[in-house]
């Protein structure tokens, strides 16, 4: 949670609300609370964007300051077999498939992502559990994916659709899943990132493809993508409100 939003929240419902939030899945569930959390992550975002400016950079860092250990946040594998027998074959099947409200769908190998005009940027990882790490990314950046596959006039968010399981659900609502909007898609250093400190992601942070979109929180950087859908809501989509911990009362842009 960001000191905005935290200052913001503790004004609109009161410190021991607040509290209370931070502790308990149903009151962060009610009505209530969710209205508070919609107003408030709102004006985080038109704040940060309206005082930073929407292409703002985050800061990037030197070699010299490159972490030696990076944490590995959220999964550090995937259980399903064919993920596994990708990473057992160097990722040479693997695709990236992007669909939705596009006009030219796409199926892209690995090869051909690394073939397309890359970017590297040394930036830091903030996780929303207080820690943070800096590492070295190079990737595609993602404008240049979506511009290749064409919007369609009702596209509004890109969704990651990711291999891995966080949660196992009756309906399906634990594959991971993230989504950002056309705004955060276009910024310079939203990249798909396919190497980590000079070589090939490994698993553990998210081979063979992450995404990195660095004036977010880390939870935002979605690992193992499979798939890429434009859309124009997020009502059929999880639980609806736009990514795996969003639906799970976590904020759904986590600007920093």
């Amino acid at each position: 949670m960001t000191i905005l939003r935290r200052r913001l929240l503790t004004g609109a419902l009161g410190g021991g609300a607040l509290l209370t939030l931070a502790g308990c899945d149903s009151v962060s569930d009610s009505p209530e609370v969710q209205d508070v959390l919609g107003r408030v992550e709102g004006l985080d975002r038109w704040l940060q964007r309206r005082l930073q400016g929407r292409d703002a950079l985050a800061r990037e860092f030197t070699a010299a300051d490159i972490s030696r250990e990076f944490r590995a946040n959220g999964s550090t594998s995937v259980d399903d077999p064919d993920y596994q027998r990708l990473a057992e074959g160097g990722f040479a099947d693997w695709r990236l498939t992007v669909d939705g409200l596009v006009q030219r769908p796409l199926s892209l190998s690995l090869a051909e992502l690394r073939a397309m005009p890359s970017r590297t940027q040394i930036t830091r990882h903030d996780c929303v559990e207080g820690w943070s790490c800096i590492g070295q990314w190079s990737g595609v950046r993602l404008a240049s994916i979506l511009a290749l596959a064409g919007l369609q006039p009702a596209a509004r968010y890109v969704v990651f659709h990711c291999a891995d399981t966080l949660e196992r659900t009756l309906d399906n609502s634990g594959q991971y899943y993230e989504s950002i909007d056309l705004i955060d898609a276009a910024h310079p250093q939203t990249i798909l990132a396919y190497d980590m400190n000079g070589a090939p992601l490994p698993v553990a942070h998210g081979a063979p493809l992450r995404v990195r979109v660095e004036r977010q929180l880390g939870y935002k950087m979605a690992k193992y993508v499979m798939r890429i859908e434009v859309v124009d809501s997020f009502s059929s989509l999880g639980r609806g409100r736009g990514s795996f911990w969003a639906d799970r009362g976590y904020e759904w842009y986590a600007g920093i």
